[in-house]
């Protein structure tokens, strides 16, 4: 009879495309408990550990926090092959936005292109923005970070911003990504003090834009970029690999700080 396959952490990590930090985060967490360990004590995860760590994946690519999922896959009733059906079909419907999106900067697109030599009536303005819908958006911030002063004193601030304030925000992160790429591409460390001072600029942006952030807070954020992939897709478009550098120089540098 066929022995079972264990895999490593760093098997694990390079099948899934989960960073080791996250699979130590989610061991911590209960989430995900390698099923064996080696005589050494090297963790050893199985065919079923990389099933649930799909599901995790999966519904954190739906949106769904890790508590939720984590009490969701330890319910005695939690049917895997349901769920896989039921996320295919809700996969399937978000693929079906997505295209309408994509339509709807194509459209918006060929108005651009024409120089204004096309006129569009209004039902064909409204067809730019087919698919978007940022109360989605605006009703998960709500559920997951609501009862905090950090999301009440962000809301505040923001509904404040005009148009410029939000160039100038966007051009001052993509800056500091951009800087952290640059870093990164350089074969720096992210416990260098100069990685570590655009970790510190990284949180002051925060600070300054959004709401009060300690670099303990900041070290939390590094957590949730790591694992949620919205996050990281959106850090890793500046520098591939950037999410797990930037998280690293920014916990570094809270260390830096506490120590004073």
């Amino acid at each position: 009879m066929e022995s079972p396959r264990r895999y490593r952490i760093s098997e694990v990590s390079r099948i899934a495309g989960v960073s080791v930090r996250t699979l130590h985060y989610y061991d911590e967490l209960g989430l995900l408990v390698p099923g064996d360990r080696s005589r050494a004590g090297y963790r050893l995860y199985t065919d079923d550990d990389l099933l649930r760590l799909q599901q995790i994946v999966i519904q954190r690519e739906l949106g769904f926090s890790l508590e939720k999922i984590r009490r969701w896959l330890d319910d005695p009733g939690y049917d895997r092959r349901q769920a896989l059906v039921d996320q295919r079909r809700e996969l399937e419907r978000r693929a079906n936005r997505t295209q309408k999106m994509l339509s709807a900067v194509d459209r918006a697109l060929a108005l651009l292109d024409s120089k204004g030599e096309t006129t569009m009536v209004t039902e064909d303005m409204k067809k730019i923005f087919d698919g978007f819908d940022p109360s989605e958006h605006e009703a998960e911030a709500r559920e997951r970070w609501g009862h905090t002063e950090s999301y009440k004193i962000s809301v505040e601030r923001t509904q404040r911003y005009t148009e410029s304030d939000w160039r100038e925000l966007g051009a001052e992160q993509a800056a500091i990504y951009n800087d952290a790429a640059q870093a990164q591409q350089a074969g720096k460390q992210p416990d260098d003090d100069e990685v570590m001072d655009i970790a510190e600029r990284h949180r002051l942006s925060i600070d300054r834009w959004f709401y009060p952030c300690s670099a303990e807070q900041h070290a939390r954020l590094a957590d949730l970029y790591e694992g949620d992939p919205r996050f990281s897709a959106n850090i890793d478009k500046h520098g591939k690999g950037l999410t797990g550098f930037l998280s690293a120089a920014i916990r570094a540098n809270a260390q830096r700080r506490a120590k004073g």
